[in-house]
């Protein structure tokens, strides 16, 4: 019984110094209402500028995957330069939505390099396209310039107008490049959340920055207007498990930042992935029992899930997941899904 009882108490301090070690860690690293967590070696995320941003920091410079809302901009700004002074070289967006790239515009602004020994090469950034390089997939780009006010009579567009856009997009399955001392991959997801989704490997850190393909804690924000399909979601978050391979007793291992919600590893995705799974084959089911979509809301296929999934906040609510999952059931967009990109060698599929 003693040896029972110290047991117990050992593990209980165990667990209490990790808990201490990870709140340490994730604490507010600055005002602006911002939260920096160190995620795995230069790679941080920061939450609460809209969407979730990645940063990544070394010699070369600063790369950032996603930038927020616009009102979060300076915010964000002054937070990624208390990580680094370096000029941010390359600004990734995982999709067009405006809490992921409505700072975009704010960092196309901001001076080619923040050190004051360099003040002397701002005349460099005579072109407010550059030094920064803004990279998507081509259909981000297509509808964010889709969105632009039309031109006015006699009026011409000029760089101003194109600034905060992509200007490096790609439209292949997958995009990379080498930057502070990393391989880092970009995997679009076709079909999923939107049509152009961009997951972000940083191969050497071992971090995915998931966009929202991935969001734990809120149903999934299916945009079936603009290319978003369940098939295509479930597709990409299966790629998604190919991505991580976990660490001890399925914990730790690949760490995932999300489009929104907390720093996850594979076993959080594969319960993400299991839920959208199992609620798309109730509404299939009740959709080849010839229910209208009325009456599907009203069974209430989520019902087990709402508690965990759905809070007074929750941007998407149980009946507009529903909707968005019986949409991509009964149109062509579930069809048109194209299958993930394979991962890298060695890598394997989720549980």
């Amino acid at each position: 019984m003693r040896r029972l009882i110290h047991g117990v108490l050992l593990a209980a301090a165990v667990l209490a110094i990790g808990l201490g070690r990870i709140l340490a860690q994730s604490a507010p690293a600055g005002g602006g209402g911002l939260e920096t967590l160190r995620v795995q070696r230069n790679v941080y995320a920061v939450f609460g500028a809209g969407g979730n941003v990645t940063v990544q920091v070394g010699d070369e410079g600063v790369l950032v995957v996603d930038s927020g809302l616009a009102a979060s901009a300076g915010a964000l700004l002054a937070e990624i330069r208390k990580l680094s002074n370096r000029p941010i070289r390359f600004l990734i967006n995982t999709h067009f939505h405006p809490d992921h790239v409505g700072g975009n515009v704010a960092f196309s602004s901001a001076p080619v390099d923040p050190r004051p020994d360099f003040a002397a090469n701002a005349a460099a950034a005579a072109d407010p396209l550059q030094p920064l390089n803004i990279i998507a997939h081509e259909h981000v780009l297509n509808r964010m310039t889709a969105a632009l006010a039309p031109l006015a009579a006699g009026q011409t567009g000029g760089s101003e107008r194109l600034r905060g856009m992509p200007i490096d997009e790609y439209f292949v399955p997958s995009k990379d490049m080498h930057f502070n001392g990393e391989a880092i991959i970009l995997y679009h997801d076709a079909n999923a959340h939107t049509d152009g989704d961009s997951m972000i490997l940083f191969r050497g850190s071992d971090v995915v920055s998931a966009g929202d393909v991935f969001t734990p804690g809120s149903y999934p924000f299916i945009d079936v207007a603009n290319g978003g399909s369940v098939s295509g979601e479930i597709a990409a978050l299966n790629h998604l498990l190919q991505l991580a391979v976990p660490a001890h007793t399925q914990e730790g291992g690949t760490y995932i930042v999300p489009g929104h919600g907390r720093l996850s590893d594979e076993a959080d995705v594969v319960e993400f992935r299991d839920m959208i799974v199992i609620v798309r084959d109730r509404v299939q089911d009740m959709i080849r029992k010839k229910m209208t979509l009325d009456q599907i809301k009203a069974a209430r296929p989520t019902r087990d899930y709402d508690p965990q999934y759905v809070t007074p906040a929750s941007f998407v609510k149980a009946d507009q997941f529903v909707e968005s999952v019986y949409k991509g059931l009964t149109t062509g967009t579930a069809a048109a899904a194209a299958p993930a990109p394979k991962a890298p060698a060695g890598k394997r599929q989720g549980r």
